[in-house]
């Protein structure tokens, strides 16, 4: 990992990302009935549940509102969702209010122009590998992973393994599964 965004990754409390695009591949497939459906990857999923459990707060600011997301975050642990935001950078600055946290203290993963205001404030800014240019040129690191196809997982494991956390997140996961999975007597 390059010095650099290892020194900005060890700040991170916050983080934040964008929905379509970077949770998702960005396809929508809209429902005669209004709603949309939204493909998730699990590694995502998992990684967003083991930042919760490694104290890291999270959160989504997306520009369209999707019950399939409130869904989703619900299962994962996302402790923050913004839809139907216009201006992302409004909402990233409430959430660092509610979270009493400052730019260096946030990382913000984004795929596309709507991304730019609040990367270009965060602490760490980070552009999935299919993000278009504008974002990349803006971004301190990109991912090698694609936006929903584990960007966020690698994200999150950069953070926790730049801030020393990584190995203890992942002995407690274990010890807990582990206990789960023992029988009754």
């Amino acid at each position: 990992m390059d010095e650099e965004v290892k020194r900005r990754a060890q700040a991170i409390r916050v983080l934040l990302m964008d929905c379509d695009g970077v949770l998702t591949d960005g396809r929508i497939i809209l429902l005669p009935e209004g709603d949309d459906l939204k493909l998730f990857d699990a590694h995502d999923g998992q990684g967003l549940k083991l930042a919760a459990r490694a104290g890291l707060r999270t959160g989504v600011i997306t520009i369209r509102h999707s019950r399939t997301l409130e869904r989703r975050a619900a299962e994962v642990a996302v402790h923050h969702v913004c839809q139907g935001v216009e201006r992302k950078l409004e909402a990233y600055e409430r959430i660092l209010r509610e979270e009493g946290a400052r730019d260096e203290e946030v990382a913000y993963i984004g795929d596309d122009l709507p991304d730019l205001p609040p990367m270009r404030r965060a602490g760490l800014a980070v552009a999935v590998a299919n993000a278009v240019e504008e974002v990349k040129r803006a971004a301190h690191y990109v991912t090698r992973c694609m936006g929903g196809r584990g960007a966020v997982r690698e994200t999150i494991e950069l953070i926790l393994k730049a801030q020393g956390k990584w190995e203890r997140v992942l002995a407690e996961y274990l010890e807990a599964s582990s206990r789960e999975e023992r029988p009754m007597r």
